[in-house]
């Protein structure tokens, strides 16, 4: 009886607690919408936040509940735009699709280093001891945090730098909020000239950290005829806006840190 009547009492308030839940379910059930699921299926599923929303059933929610724009979604591209505007019934729009971009091209040969790194082997690791191991503090880790953050295998660590193939490139970001240096950049526009590096250094200190590196010599500056090229803190800075594509500015480059988006 010492024992039965203890086990009596918790089993009854199991009981009691589970009723009381089951009607509680029932009575505040939220009816869901089905028209977040169906939009949720059409989108890629990458959830890859490059929308600004939290995942693809985010976005979905925020499209048939907020009246989101239906073009935010690169990875699915205009098909993907298309499939929901006709499932909603509502006009398509394009998406203007862009690419990423590695602002460093310190790779094995060109960039020194500090010390041998021997911790995790992650960007994020490397950052945390006293800025990594390279010799230019702006300098690409090659460790492949942006690798891993790609869902769409466009990155690779080619001689120690990471590349991006921008034909391969949804343009979902991911990469760019994933890099601790700060290199990947986001953009818009093919055929335009491109400066590979991300040195605020003096061009002293630059070319004795990495062979490639921006030298603020501002040959650049003198020869583009658009005048499309500042320099600022030590880095020259193109305007997409202004440059043409001539590639002047490529061929007068003494460390070959300019370079030319394909077309």
């Amino acid at each position: 009886m010492n024992i039965a009547l203890p086990v009596l009492i918790v089993g009854g308030l199991g009981l009691l607690f589970g009723v009381v839940l089951t009607v509680a379910s029932i009575v505040m059930h939220v009816q869901g919408d089905d028209r977040v699921d169906q939009v949720t299926a059409l989108l890629p599923g990458a959830n890859c936040g490059g929308c600004g929303y939290s995942g693809c059933s985010g976005y979905a929610a925020a499209i048939v509940h907020q009246g989101a724009p239906l073009n935010l979604c690169a990875p699915g591209d205009d098909a993907t735009a298309d499939a929901i505007a006709k499932f909603l019934g509502v006009e398509s729009a394009d998406v203007v699709r862009g690419f990423s971009v590695n602002l460093c091209q310190g790779t094995t040969k060109a960039a020194a280093k500090r010390f041998q790194y021997a911790g995790i082997r992650t960007c994020a690791a490397a950052n945390a001891f006293y800025g990594g191991n390279m010799a230019c503090p702006y300098g690409c880790l090659g460790l492949g945090d942006c690798v891993a953050a790609c869902k769409f295998n466009a990155i690779a660590i080619v001689d120690g730098v990471a590349r991006i193939d921008i034909n391969a490139c949804t343009d979902c970001g991911t990469c760019v909020r994933t890099c601790p240096k700060h290199l990947i950049h986001h953009k818009m526009e093919r055929g335009k000239a491109i400066v590979l590096c991300s040195s605020h250094s003096t061009g002293k200190e630059t070319r004795a950290a990495c062979k490639n590196g921006c030298i603020a010599c501002g040959r650049c500056v003198k020869t583009c005829p658009e005048n499309a090229i500042v320099m600022e803190d030590n880095l020259a800075r193109i305007d997409e806006a202004l440059c043409t594509g001539c590639g002047k500015c490529v061929e007068v480059c003494p460390t070959k840190c300019i370079g030319m988006i394909p077309r």
